[in-house]
């Protein structure tokens, strides 16, 4: 998995979804050191958190990885 790619798309929906780094943070019970260091990509995101992330931000685990194609809803 490319950790850079992984935590870039984590952040772009996080924002997407209208949350800070703060409230994602505390929703999922991880420190806001720990996601920034995710989402710059300088660590690896665990199993659970990639899990726990998809299921918070309403979107595919596959799509967080890149491993799906984003389509544009219009």
């Amino acid at each position: 998995m490319d950790t850079a790619k992984t935590g870039r798309r984590i952040k772009a929906f996080r924002k997407l979804k209208g949350y800070t780094q703060i409230n994602l943070a505390k929703a999922l019970h991880v420190s806001i050191s720990e996601l920034r260091a995710v989402e710059r990509g300088v660590k690896e995101t665990p199993d659970i958190l990639l899990d726990q992330i998809s299921s918070l931000l309403s979107v595919s685990r596959e799509e967080l990885i890149g491993q799906t194609e984003i389509k544009d809803v219009k």
